[in-house]
């Protein structure tokens, strides 16, 4: 039988947790194992900051905030470096030791949830005064995330938006209207290139991170809005395959040649040095293109509308916050959450993160509108104009299949060396057989 390297990667994996497991039923009680208590709602909870040291502040200020309004609850702040925090839950998961409230991304949360790490709140929010208050495409981002069916397991707090950053004085000077329509954004690339003069219209991801920046170009264009039809997955779908076809040929014809082996940093700086037209890449960089070219010569707007007339795009990682299982108060830890995820506290949040707020009041704040990619992002998610295909987080593979394993493949495509259709082919193939062996392990 053949078995892939990750399924024994996992299987490995799976032995040495059962031996830690084994180990720590002994020494502690407060693992996946215990169903935790709701407790009284008063005394102290531990929460578990899943970006440490940058959110230190705010989150010092909101949980002030909560215990001056819950003085019966006293909150124990633990900061983890969002580099760790992952393997921090994972050790505990194992031998103990799990917080009452935690932070979780959607890119981590499914292998949270196999390990029945997390409760699920649906029941909770219908009762809370989150109750359709909350982004519709960040909830469902969660839930599709977690792989088990209509749960959801955290409750979304943020989400950093993809956008097309452009030149508005190269585009004045070009007589171009700004690239709002995958038409325009080709007519754009083009016209901006002078090769010759070192000039171009676009720059395109080659290097690490390069396949989440193409799919958001390929669905963006063609307006699938499911990434599965039925067990198989619709990434090599013929229009898809066309998309592509048309996105990898602007590499060296309308980009730069180093674009080949460049990640999101030196693609930005790249464009920061204000020689090229367009650039991919989310929320995050706004204040490097702010300090490089000035408010006057760049703007930032969602993805291109395709030719229906609808945006499309790939899911964005959400960041949200979980409420263990093993909690033995999980009446003051929901109490916790539900306060950071209100208007004042989410808005409070994500205004110092610069990320968009999942609470559609806090969406709606004067701060969003001082930097204008992040009001037509937050605008885009919150105003039902923007169809989400979910990427399957949920799929244990689905992190090296999308990354490391075929990262070089792209870079072939760009070359010239494999078709798009080849590509996307063993892409698919990959992931129908991940999504298999997922449903036959009882998922779904």
């Amino acid at each position: 039988m053949n078995i892939s390297k990750a399924f024994r990667g996992r299987a490995a994996t799976a032995v040495s947790l059962t031996a830690v497991l084994a180990l720590g039923a002994t020494a502690c009680g407060d693992d996946g194992s215990s169903s935790g208590t709701e407790g009284s709602g008063k005394g102290e909870i531990t929460f578990w900051d899943n970006n440490g040291g940058p959110r230190t502040a705010v989150w010092t200020e909101i949980i002030k905030d909560f215990e001056k309004k819950n003085p019966d609850i006293k909150v124990k702040y633990v900061p983890i470096p969002i580099a760790d925090v992952q393997s921090k839950y994972d050790t505990a998961i194992a031998g103990g030791g799990l917080p009452d409230v935690g932070g979780v991304g959607t890119a981590f949360l499914a292998g949270m949830v196999s390990q029945d790490a997390l409760e699920p709140v649906n029941g909770r929010l219908e009762k809370s005064s989150l109750k359709g208050k909350l982004v519709e495409n960040m909830v469902e981002s969660v839930r599709a995330a977690a792989g088990r069916g209509d749960d959801v397991y955290a409750v979304p707090t943020s989400a950093n938006n993809g956008a097309l950053w452009y030149r508005t004085d190269l585009f004045e000077a070009a007589g171009l209207d700004a690239p709002t329509t995958w038409p325009k954004f080709y007519e754009a690339a083009d016209k901006l290139t002078d090769a010759k003069n070192n000039k171009f219209g676009y720059t395109i991801r080659g290097g690490a991170g390069s396949i989440a920046q193409a799919l958001d170009a390929i669905y963006g264009q063609t307006g699938i809005t499911d990434f599965w039809d039925g067990d198989k997955t619709t990434l090599n779908d013929p229009k898809n395959v066309e998309a592509l076809e048309k996105y990898a040929a602007l590499f060296k014809k309308t980009t730069p040649a180093a674009d080949v082996n460049n990640d999101f940093t030196k693609m930005v700086a790249q464009w920061d040095t204000g020689t090229i037209g367009m650039l991919s890449h989310n929320l995050g960089s706004y204040q490097d293109h702010l300090k490089a070219l000035g408010e006057d010569k760049f703007a930032g707007i969602p993805a291109p509308i395709g030719e229906g007339g609808t945006r499309v795009q790939v899911s964005n990682p959400v960041d949200g916050l979980g409420l263990f299982r093993t909690s033995k108060n999980k009446t003051a830890a929901w109490k916790f959450i539900e306060f950071a995820a209100s208007h004042e506290s989410n808005s409070k949040w994500n205004e110092s993160a610069g990320a968009i707020p999942a609470n559609t009041e806090a969406a709606k704040d004067p701060w969003i509108s001082e930097a204008e990619p992040t009001e037509l992002a937050a605008k885009a998610l919150t105003d039902g104009s923007t169809k989400i295909v979910d990427l399957p987080y949920y799929l244990p593979d689905w992190n090296n299949i999308s990354k490391a394993d075929n990262e070089p493949d792209f870079q072939k495509l760009l070359l010239g060396k494999i078709t798009a259709k080849a590509f996307l082919d063993k892409v698919a193939g990959e992931l129908n057989a991940a999504q298999k062996e997922w449903k036959e392990l009882g998922n779904g």
